[in-house]
């Protein structure tokens, strides 16, 4: 069974789930939802905004972009149910943070274990691309998990994307240029790490590769994340 959200982070939940704050994110995921892609043209979609999802004392905390279309557009778990999530899960088990290596389904059995998974953007976004405008109106619930996951060491941001929005958030200046496995101190001892992104773009071509998604996962076990 999952773990219930602790109450700061239920409440961000609810919000979010019923967000409708960007007209052209609505749009999209809700039509996504009605047309369906064909391998899936009999599964219900939830076609909602996708909160996050993990341990309430977690120690780290991972970032990605936004859910993805017939992914968490479709299961309502972020990370859930496409090749990203895959690549995701498979490493968080790897690394001990994650009861088991998949994550299909929101009752797939899927509990992670000192870790919290989040995004920038709730709504799948055409193209994975979301605007500027979008991705302002939509931070402030990130912005609200990282305050209540006061347990956070370590922030895993995959893709430049999500580097650049936690950097605001925290204030970091200086800010490193993003690269695979480029860490900064936030100087109230929490370090971000950037990954690559587990997109296929990135995944098919070689430019991740599950030693180096393993080696991020590893280094934030080493910054403290979780105890041995």
């Amino acid at each position: 069974m999952s773990i219930p959200p602790a109450p700061g982070l239920a409440a961000i939940t609810a919000e979010v789930v019923q967000c409708r704050r960007c007209p052209r994110l609505v749009a999209w995921r809700e039509k996504v939802a009605a047309e369906k892609r064909a391998s899936f043209a009999t599964e219900p979609y939830w076609g909602r905004p996708v909160p996050g999802f993990g341990d309430a004392e977690a120690t780290l905390l991972v970032v990605g972009l936004a859910p993805a279309a017939h992914g968490g557009n479709r299961t309502g778990r972020v990370f859930t149910g496409d090749r990203s999530g895959d690549w995701l899960y498979a490493a968080l088990h790897r690394a001990g943070f994650a009861n088991q290596p998949e994550s299909v389904a929101v009752d797939d059995g899927l509990v992670l274990h000192g870790a919290y998974v989040a995004a920038v953007v709730r709504c799948a976004p055409p193209d994975n691309k979301p605007t500027p405008t979008e991705r302002d109106t939509c931070v402030g619930y990130l912005a609200r998990e990282m305050a209540e996951l006061a347990t956070v060491r370590v922030i895993v941001a995959l893709g430049g994307f999500a580097y650049e929005a936690v950097a605001r958030l925290a204030g970091l200046r200086p800010r490193p240029r993003f690269g695979h496995g480029v860490e900064a101190s936030l100087g109230d001892g929490r370090t971000v790490v950037c990954s690559y992104h587990p997109s296929q773009q990135n995944t098919f071509t070689g430019r991740l590769t599950e030693e180096m998604f393993d080696a991020v996962f590893a280094r934030a076990r080493a910054l403290g994340a979780v105890s041995p």
